[in-house]
């Protein structure tokens, strides 16, 4: 009889060490954040996914998997990158069945457009890291934008261009969100700065052939050409340039960033030298931040460069991470998205923050210069818009 008092007195002090010990996890702790992250990992703008793939692989490595002692999961959806109703329904699915509390990425603009109407029903942060069309926020009070706008990036480009010797430009841009509003931004703001467009080209987004607009562009015999195409189909741009014969002809190639983008410099090679573009983010961005970051992507993917897209995604990461930080693991989707606006900190592409009320980051602009650093071209910055906001589309 007497074991059997020991015995249970035994084995209610466990039961009450058991029950302190689980006092002391924190509430949900067990349970992961869950980030869906769709990104194009096929198809004609894969480079953008592997580009957000890679650089959320990085952060975590560098950051842990874990943050406010929740386990971070990432969940990676291909959609294509071509069809906004698959991105809707792989946004549905996370949501309804993988019951995710984050969804992220978007490389195009018609997919971010095609899953805000998720995020807004489940109330779930969207961190949209690549997207650039200047409305994406004001689909989904939930959508915030680690990235950059086309007119964002455009805008200094116009104002530069005025100011140097240039007096007519082409503008050439894909047709769709993105393209519209950058020719809009450029025809506003070089037009103000007394300036003249000549014309403005729109090539189809799918399947487009630069050469008659190119032709165009040549006939018309402007300064320069202004281009915006997503990334990817820069390198086609360029080789048709200088095929069609406008640099001979004389005609300068001003661009945006994406035309230059630093992952497909390499395969560009000579025919970006000289060029001048504009854009939130280098390679060749010389703080000591961008160069440590630059060296441990290439360490970890020896065939890419960093690029805008990776840096979108890394401090997309960054963003969240902070976040869970400030609320103390807390997920729920509301106090998240609060937690996430007007927060600020240096990125590898400079300082950026958050801003509040239009949930798209402030951020410098570089103007930048195509040329040969060591054994390759890198887009060198040699001019800055600091702190600039999206300045929108009239």
């Amino acid at each position: 009889m007497k074991q059997l008092k020991l015995n249970r007195r035994a084995i209610l002090a466990g039961v009450a060490l058991l029950a302190s010990g689980l006092a002391a996890i924190p509430a949900g702790a067990a349970e992961p954040i869950k980030v869906g992250l769709i990104v194009p990992m096929s198809g004609p703008f894969a480079s953008t996914g592997r580009q957000v793939d890679a650089a959320v692989k990085l952060f975590m490595q560098q950051n842990g998997a874990s943050v406010a002692g929740r386990e971070v999961q990432i969940i990676l959806k291909d959609d294509g990158g071509v069809s906004p109703d698959v991105t809707k329904r792989l946004a549905q699915e996370l949501v309804a069945r993988d019951k995710v509390q984050v969804l992220a990425g978007f490389g195009l603009t018609p997919l971010a457009f095609a899953a805000a109407p998720i995020a807004t029903q489940a109330k779930v942060p969207m961190i949209v890291m690549n997207a650039a069309t200047s409305s994406i926020p004001q689909r989904s009070p939930y959508i915030v934008r680690t990235g950059f706008t086309l007119p964002q990036v455009t805008a200094p480009l116009a104002q530069w261009a005025a100011r140097n010797k240039i007096k007519s430009v082409v503008t050439f841009v894909s047709d769709y969100g993105p393209g519209i509003d950058a020719e809009k931004v450029f025809v506003r703001d070089f037009g103000k700065a007394g300036g003249k467009v000549v014309a403005s080209l729109r090539a189809p987004l799918r399947n487009p052939d630069y050469a008659p607009f190119l032709a165009r562009v040549k006939d018309a015999k402007p300064d320069a050409v202004f281009v915006f195409v997503p990334s990817g189909e820069g390198a086609a741009v360029l080789k048709q340039f200088t095929d069609r014969g406008l640099a001979a002809a004389g005609i300068r190639l001003i661009a945006t960033g994406d035309v230059l983008d630093d992952d497909l410099m390499p395969s560009i090679g000579k025919a970006a030298l000289g060029v001048i573009s504009s854009h939130n983010y280098s390679a060749a961005h010389p703080s000591p931040e961008n160069k440590a970051f630059v060296a441990a992507f290439t360490k970890a993917n020896p065939t890419m460069r960093p690029n805008f897209h990776a840096v979108g995604a890394y401090d997309g990461m960054q963003l969240l991470y902070a976040a869970l930080k400030k609320t103390g693991g807390a997920s729920d989707g509301p106090k998240l998205l609060e937690a996430m606006k007007g927060m600020s900190w240096t990125s590898v592409r400079g300082p950026v923050t958050l801003d509040a009320a239009t949930r798209d980051m402030v951020q410098n602009v570089y103007i930048r210069k195509a040329e040969q650093v060591g054994d390759g071209v890198y887009n060198v910055e040699f001019d800055q818009v600091a702190n600039f906001k999206d300045p929108g589309v009239e």
